[in-house]
């Protein structure tokens, strides 16, 4: 996707403004020409954080490659190589690698730091920055609709239960639906959650149609709860591609009927300890349901922080949220800038 432009906040977009050349974290000069206009400080914290591991792995190195005085061939090389160990994937790395070279070479970089930067920069074009805001803070609807999808397994309740603490703590009335009606232990876990996150959970028997849960969870959320936020748990696994788009449309037709334009966000949870796979699972989701964001899961638990590059690029939508610990508050809203910046930082 193309850097920003100055009608992408009036298509949009996300408003950016000029950033100072001063690195929020490090104190280094960064040349990062726009930032947001607002950015949590203790997401960025978390977020950081969560990356300790990865930056103690190969793609801590990287930073040292672009100490030489020269611009090489080997430069190169070398950094292929060490973002394919970093896990970022072969295909995301030669992309990642050929726009970085082509802007050295269109913008007559001579310096190795100068070209350090560009590589910054194209990285954060590559985790789409200039994607839509998420669109669930918002205060002209009377209801927002999410539906989280991933495979059991993935952090998905968790996440849920994160996200519905995660809203309630900046003043929104949150709900949650158990929509995955297959599992029994599904519907507990959720409870739990709920109860964690203190807010309400719309739940049938097991075995009920997904679609009259959301039906009720969003009659309750619009009447009884005058909730702002409903959050959708789906089923974890479903035999095949088509009755996972099946079950999906009809929770999305339900959806439409009650609620203007719902759902508004579809958030695919994946586990960043998985790597690659999990890059081939949200292909497969994409395949068969209109994923509008991720939330990776465990990123504080891997050395392959790299995975966060190639799902943007191979899925082609932002990841959202970052998993940053096991506590209901360890989540954290995700930002390319402050991403990029930790992921390259040298080791504390």
């Amino acid at each position: 996707m193309g850097g920003w432009t100055p009608t992408s906040a009036a298509l949009g977009g996300p408003l950016l403004l000029p950033y100072p050349a001063l690195s929020w974290r490090t104190g280094s000069v960064v040349l990062n020409r726009f930032r947001r206009s607002t950015i949590d400080s203790e997401d960025q914290q978390k977020l950081d954080k969560s990356l300790e591991k990865t930056r103690r792995g190969v793609l801590g190195r990287i930073g040292d490659l672009f100490q030489a005085n020269e611009i090489s061939d080997e430069l190169w090389d070398e950094l292929e190589e060490l973002l394919i160990m970093g896990d970022v994937g072969v295909d995301t790395t030669l992309k990642l690698v050929e726009a970085t070279r082509t802007r050295v070479r269109k913008q007559g970089i001579k310096s190795a730091k100068d070209a350090y930067v560009a590589l910054q920069e194209e990285m954060v074009t590559l985790l789409r920055a200039d994607a839509p805001p998420l669109d669930i803070d918002n205060r002209n609807r009377l209801l927002t609709v999410v539906l989280v999808v991933g495979v059991n397994g993935s952090g998905k309740t968790t996440s849920i239960g994160k996200l519905a603490r995660y809203y309630r703590h900046k003043g929104k009335r949150v709900v949650l639906a158990a929509g995955d009606t297959f599992r029994a232990a599904a519907i507990d876990q959720l409870k739990v959650w709920g109860d964690r996150a203190k807010v309400s959970v719309i739940a049938h028997e097991p075995g009920a149609d997904p679609g009259a849960v959301v039906y009720d969870a969003i009659r309750a959320s619009q009447e009884s709860r005058d909730a702002d936020i409903l959050i959708v748990d789906t089923a974890g696994r479903l035999h095949t591609n088509f009755n996972l788009m099946k079950e999906m449309e009809k929770i999305r037709n339900v959806a439409q009927r009650q609620v203007h334009k719902a759902p508004h966000e579809v958030l695919l949870v994946l586990d960043a300890t998985t790597g690659q796979n999990a890059v081939t699972q949200a292909q497969k989701f994409g395949e068969s349901v209109a994923v509008t964001g991720v939330i990776l899961t465990k990123l504080d638990s891997t050395a392959k922080g790299g995975v966060v590059l190639a799902i943007a690029d191979q899925l082609g939508v932002p990841v959202r949220f970052v998993g940053t610990g096991e506590k209901i508050e360890d989540i954290a809203e995700f930002d390319p800038w402050v991403f990029v910046e930790s992921l390259l930082a040298h080791g504390d």
